[in-house]
Protein backbone atom coordinates (compact mmCIF):
# COMPACT_ATOMS: atom_id res chain seq x y z
CA UNK A 1 0.00 0.00 0.00
CA UNK A 2 1.26 3.47 -0.85
CA UNK A 3 1.65 6.04 1.94
CA UNK A 4 -1.08 8.15 0.31
CA UNK A 5 -3.58 5.29 0.52
CA UNK A 6 -2.74 4.79 4.20
CA UNK A 7 -3.21 8.50 4.83
CA UNK A 8 -6.62 8.31 3.18
CA UNK A 9 -7.61 5.40 5.44
CA UNK A 10 -6.69 7.44 8.50
CA UNK A 11 -8.51 10.50 7.15
CA UNK A 12 -11.65 8.40 6.72
CA UNK A 13 -11.39 7.08 10.28
CA UNK A 14 -11.08 10.61 11.65
CA UNK A 15 -14.54 11.54 10.28
CA UNK A 16 -16.28 8.18 10.57
CA UNK A 17 -18.77 9.26 13.26
CA UNK A 18 -19.55 12.57 11.51
CA UNK A 19 -21.27 14.46 14.39
CA UNK A 20 -20.64 17.89 12.84
CA UNK A 21 -20.64 17.00 9.14
CA UNK A 22 -16.88 16.89 8.62
CA UNK A 23 -17.10 13.71 6.55
CA UNK A 24 -18.35 15.50 3.40
CA UNK A 25 -15.84 18.30 4.08
CA UNK A 26 -13.00 15.77 4.14
CA UNK A 27 -13.97 14.62 0.66
CA UNK A 28 -13.49 18.14 -0.70
CA UNK A 29 -9.92 18.41 0.55
CA UNK A 30 -7.15 16.92 -1.57
CA UNK A 31 -6.55 13.37 -0.24
CA UNK A 32 -3.37 12.82 1.76
CA UNK A 33 -3.63 15.82 4.05
CA UNK A 34 -2.59 13.81 7.12
CA UNK A 35 0.51 12.60 5.27
CA UNK A 36 1.37 16.10 4.07
CA UNK A 37 0.89 17.54 7.57
CA UNK A 38 3.06 14.76 9.00
CA UNK A 39 5.78 15.53 6.48
CA UNK A 40 5.71 19.20 7.49
CA UNK A 41 6.12 18.13 11.12
CA UNK A 42 8.91 15.76 10.22
CA UNK A 43 10.81 18.48 8.36
CA UNK A 44 10.41 21.05 11.14
CA UNK A 45 13.34 22.29 13.21
CA UNK A 46 13.85 24.90 15.89
CA UNK A 47 10.89 26.85 17.29
CA UNK A 48 7.35 25.66 16.54
CA UNK A 49 4.24 27.59 17.64
CA UNK A 50 1.02 25.70 18.43
CA UNK A 51 -2.09 27.78 19.00
CA UNK A 52 -4.91 26.11 20.91
CA UNK A 53 -7.74 26.71 23.35
CA UNK A 54 -11.40 27.44 22.64
CA UNK A 55 -13.17 29.54 25.31
CA UNK A 56 -16.21 27.81 26.80
CA UNK A 57 -18.24 28.73 29.89
CA UNK A 58 -15.56 30.98 31.36
CA UNK A 59 -12.80 28.43 30.91
CA UNK A 60 -11.37 26.31 28.07
CA UNK A 61 -12.54 23.08 26.51
CA UNK A 62 -10.75 19.72 26.57
CA UNK A 63 -10.73 19.44 22.78
CA UNK A 64 -7.69 21.13 21.28
CA UNK A 65 -5.23 21.34 24.19
CA UNK A 66 -4.95 17.54 24.45
CA UNK A 67 -3.93 17.34 20.80
CA UNK A 68 -1.62 20.34 21.21
CA UNK A 69 0.08 18.64 24.16
CA UNK A 70 0.59 15.46 22.11
CA UNK A 71 2.07 17.46 19.22
CA UNK A 72 4.27 19.39 21.66
CA UNK A 73 5.74 16.26 23.22
CA UNK A 74 6.34 14.64 19.84
CA UNK A 75 8.11 17.73 18.50
CA UNK A 76 10.19 18.01 21.65
CA UNK A 77 11.22 14.36 21.33
CA UNK A 78 12.29 15.13 17.75
CA UNK A 79 14.58 17.90 19.00
CA UNK A 80 12.34 20.88 18.23
CA UNK A 81 11.40 23.69 20.62
CA UNK A 82 7.59 23.88 20.69
CA UNK A 83 5.50 26.66 22.25
CA UNK A 84 1.78 26.63 23.08
CA UNK A 85 -0.04 29.93 22.49
CA UNK A 86 -3.36 30.49 24.23
CA UNK A 87 -5.57 32.70 26.38
CA UNK A 88 -4.25 33.51 29.90
CA UNK A 89 -6.42 30.91 31.65
CA UNK A 90 -5.03 28.03 29.57
CA UNK A 91 -1.50 29.45 29.68
CA UNK A 92 -1.68 29.44 33.48
CA UNK A 93 -2.90 25.84 33.44
CA UNK A 94 -0.03 24.65 31.23
CA UNK A 95 2.94 26.88 32.03
CA UNK A 96 4.49 24.62 34.67
CA UNK A 97 4.82 21.76 32.17
CA UNK A 98 5.02 23.49 28.76
CA UNK A 99 6.59 26.54 27.12
CA UNK A 100 3.75 29.00 26.66
CA UNK A 101 2.86 32.25 24.91
CA UNK A 102 0.08 34.37 26.37
CA UNK A 103 -2.40 35.85 23.91
CA UNK A 104 -4.36 38.96 24.94
CA UNK A 105 -8.16 38.60 25.08
CA UNK A 106 -10.39 40.85 22.99
CA UNK A 107 -7.52 42.85 21.51
CA UNK A 108 -7.95 42.41 17.75
CA UNK A 109 -6.58 45.91 17.12
CA UNK A 110 -3.11 44.95 18.40
CA UNK A 111 -3.15 41.27 17.44
CA UNK A 112 -1.20 41.68 14.19
CA UNK A 113 1.54 43.72 15.86
CA UNK A 114 1.86 41.14 18.64
CA UNK A 115 2.01 38.26 16.15
CA UNK A 116 4.66 40.13 14.16
CA UNK A 117 6.69 40.62 17.33
CA UNK A 118 6.57 36.95 18.37
CA UNK A 119 7.17 35.65 14.84
CA UNK A 120 10.21 37.93 14.48
CA UNK A 121 11.55 36.85 17.86
CA UNK A 122 11.05 33.08 17.57
CA UNK A 123 11.38 32.72 13.78
CA UNK A 124 9.30 29.50 13.82
CA UNK A 125 9.76 26.82 11.21
CA UNK A 126 6.12 25.77 11.54
CA UNK A 127 2.94 27.29 13.00
CA UNK A 128 -0.03 25.11 13.93
CA UNK A 129 -3.53 25.86 15.12
CA UNK A 130 -5.72 23.21 16.70
CA UNK A 131 -9.29 24.05 17.68
CA UNK A 132 -8.79 27.83 17.79
CA UNK A 133 -11.70 30.23 17.09
CA UNK A 134 -11.34 31.62 13.58
CA UNK A 135 -12.29 35.06 12.30
CA UNK A 136 -15.54 35.11 10.32
CA UNK A 137 -16.54 37.24 7.33
CA UNK A 138 -18.02 39.89 9.62
CA UNK A 139 -14.77 40.12 11.58
CA UNK A 140 -16.15 38.46 14.70
CA UNK A 141 -15.69 35.13 16.49
CA UNK A 142 -18.45 32.62 17.23
CA UNK A 143 -18.83 29.30 19.02
CA UNK A 144 -20.61 26.22 17.69
CA UNK A 145 -23.96 27.70 18.81
CA UNK A 146 -23.31 30.84 16.71
CA UNK A 147 -22.94 32.88 19.90
CA UNK A 148 -20.55 35.82 19.58
CA UNK A 149 -17.52 35.29 21.84
CA UNK A 150 -15.19 38.20 20.98
CA UNK A 151 -14.92 39.22 24.63
CA UNK A 152 -13.51 35.78 25.50
CA UNK A 153 -11.22 35.23 22.51
CA UNK A 154 -7.55 36.09 22.10
CA UNK A 155 -6.87 36.51 18.38
CA UNK A 156 -4.46 33.94 16.89
CA UNK A 157 -5.33 34.29 13.17
CA UNK A 158 -2.41 36.65 12.40
CA UNK A 159 0.09 34.00 13.46
CA UNK A 160 -1.23 31.87 10.59
CA UNK A 161 -1.73 34.73 8.14
CA UNK A 162 1.61 36.51 8.66
CA UNK A 163 3.86 33.51 9.13
CA UNK A 164 6.55 32.99 6.49
CA UNK A 165 6.79 29.29 7.35
CA UNK A 166 4.30 26.47 6.59
CA UNK A 167 1.04 26.41 8.55
CA UNK A 168 -1.17 23.50 9.64
CA UNK A 169 -4.67 23.93 11.06
CA UNK A 170 -7.01 21.41 12.65
CA UNK A 171 -10.76 21.82 13.10
CA UNK A 172 -13.93 19.81 13.57
CA UNK A 173 -16.85 22.16 12.91
CA UNK A 174 -16.13 25.01 10.53
CA UNK A 175 -15.65 27.92 12.94
CA UNK A 176 -11.97 27.20 13.58
CA UNK A 177 -8.85 28.86 12.16
CA UNK A 178 -7.96 27.20 8.86
CA UNK A 179 -11.52 26.44 7.83
CA UNK A 180 -11.29 29.27 5.32
CA UNK A 181 -9.89 26.58 3.02
CA UNK A 182 -13.42 25.15 2.93
CA UNK A 183 -15.38 28.37 3.32
CA UNK A 184 -17.49 28.02 0.16
CA UNK A 185 -18.47 24.47 1.11
CA UNK A 186 -19.40 25.32 4.71
CA UNK A 187 -22.29 27.63 3.77
CA UNK A 188 -24.88 24.87 4.12
CA UNK A 189 -23.86 24.03 7.70
CA UNK A 190 -25.43 25.73 10.71
CA UNK A 191 -22.19 27.44 11.64
CA UNK A 192 -20.55 30.86 11.46
CA UNK A 193 -17.63 29.70 9.33
CA UNK A 194 -14.10 31.02 9.64
CA UNK A 195 -12.49 32.71 6.65
CA UNK A 196 -8.90 32.23 7.85
CA UNK A 197 -6.93 29.96 5.52
CA UNK A 198 -3.81 27.84 6.02
CA UNK A 199 -1.38 25.74 4.01
CA UNK A 200 -2.65 22.36 5.22
CA UNK A 201 -6.06 21.78 6.80
CA UNK A 202 -6.88 18.59 8.69
CA UNK A 203 -10.51 17.90 9.63
CA UNK A 204 -11.82 15.41 12.17
CA UNK A 205 -14.84 14.52 14.29
CA UNK A 206 -12.84 15.78 17.30
CA UNK A 207 -9.83 17.99 16.78
CA UNK A 208 -7.73 16.10 19.35
CA UNK A 209 -8.05 12.98 17.25
CA UNK A 210 -6.63 14.70 14.18
CA UNK A 211 -3.42 15.48 16.07
CA UNK A 212 -3.00 11.76 16.74
CA UNK A 213 -3.79 10.97 13.10
CA UNK A 214 -0.96 13.25 11.99
CA UNK A 215 1.39 11.72 14.56
CA UNK A 216 0.45 8.22 13.44
CA UNK A 217 1.49 9.15 9.91
CA UNK A 218 4.65 10.78 11.26
CA UNK A 219 5.64 7.42 12.74
CA UNK A 220 6.12 6.17 9.19
CA UNK A 221 9.29 8.22 8.79
CA UNK A 222 10.68 8.09 12.33
CA UNK A 223 12.64 5.45 14.19
CA UNK A 224 10.89 6.43 17.42
CA UNK A 225 7.18 6.05 18.15
CA UNK A 226 6.06 9.56 19.09
CA UNK A 227 2.74 8.59 20.69
CA UNK A 228 3.13 5.12 22.18
CA UNK A 229 3.61 6.46 25.73
CA UNK A 230 0.65 8.86 25.64
CA UNK A 231 -2.47 8.00 27.63
CA UNK A 232 -5.37 9.85 26.06
CA UNK A 233 -7.59 9.59 29.14
CA UNK A 234 -4.80 10.78 31.45
CA UNK A 235 -4.30 13.90 29.34
CA UNK A 236 -8.01 14.74 29.48
CA UNK A 237 -8.03 14.14 33.25
CA UNK A 238 -4.99 16.43 33.55
CA UNK A 239 -6.83 19.26 31.79
CA UNK A 240 -10.07 18.80 33.72
CA UNK A 241 -7.98 18.98 36.88
CA UNK A 242 -6.74 22.34 35.60
CA UNK A 243 -10.28 23.62 35.06
CA UNK A 244 -11.21 22.46 31.54
CA UNK A 245 -14.74 21.50 30.52
CA UNK A 246 -16.37 19.55 27.70
CA UNK A 247 -17.02 21.89 24.78
CA UNK A 248 -20.45 20.40 24.00
CA UNK A 249 -21.96 19.81 27.45
CA UNK A 250 -20.04 22.72 29.04
CA UNK A 251 -19.61 20.51 32.10
CA UNK A 252 -16.34 19.99 33.93
CA UNK A 253 -16.15 16.30 33.13
CA UNK A 254 -13.48 14.15 31.49
CA UNK A 255 -15.00 13.95 28.02
CA UNK A 256 -14.18 15.63 24.69
CA UNK A 257 -16.99 17.08 22.58
CA UNK A 258 -19.39 14.71 24.31
CA UNK A 259 -17.30 11.58 23.69
CA UNK A 260 -15.85 9.37 26.41
CA UNK A 261 -12.03 9.26 26.19
CA UNK A 262 -12.27 5.55 25.37
CA UNK A 263 -13.68 6.46 21.95
CA UNK A 264 -10.60 8.52 21.16
CA UNK A 265 -8.27 5.93 22.67
CA UNK A 266 -9.78 3.21 20.48
CA UNK A 267 -9.37 5.34 17.38
CA UNK A 268 -5.74 6.08 18.25
CA UNK A 269 -5.08 2.35 18.64
CA UNK A 270 -6.72 1.60 15.29
CA UNK A 271 -4.68 4.27 13.50
CA UNK A 272 -1.45 3.05 15.09
CA UNK A 273 -2.27 -0.51 14.08
CA UNK A 274 -2.81 0.57 10.48
CA UNK A 275 0.57 2.28 10.44
CA UNK A 276 2.31 -0.74 11.98
CA UNK A 277 0.68 -3.10 9.49
CA UNK A 278 1.75 -0.77 6.70
CA UNK A 279 5.34 -0.79 7.97
CA UNK A 280 5.26 -4.60 8.09
CA UNK A 281 3.86 -4.86 4.58
CA UNK A 282 0.63 -6.45 5.82
CA UNK A 283 -1.72 -3.98 4.10
CA UNK A 284 -2.48 -4.25 0.39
Amino acid sequence: MEDLALSRQIEEKLVELNPRHMKPMSMILEPGYCLRAANLLGDAKGNIIIGTGFPVAGTFETDGPVGAMALYRALEEMGCTPWIASEPILKTALEQDYRTIELTIDDAQNAEAFADEILAKLKPNLVLSIERPGRTKDGNYYNMRSEKINSEVAVFDPFIELSECPTICIGDGGNEIGMGNLYASLKDLQIKASITKCDELVVSDVSNWAAYGILAMLNLRLELDVIKEISHREQIDYLVGKGACDGVSRKRIATEDGFDPDVGSQLISEMNLLVQQHKNGELV
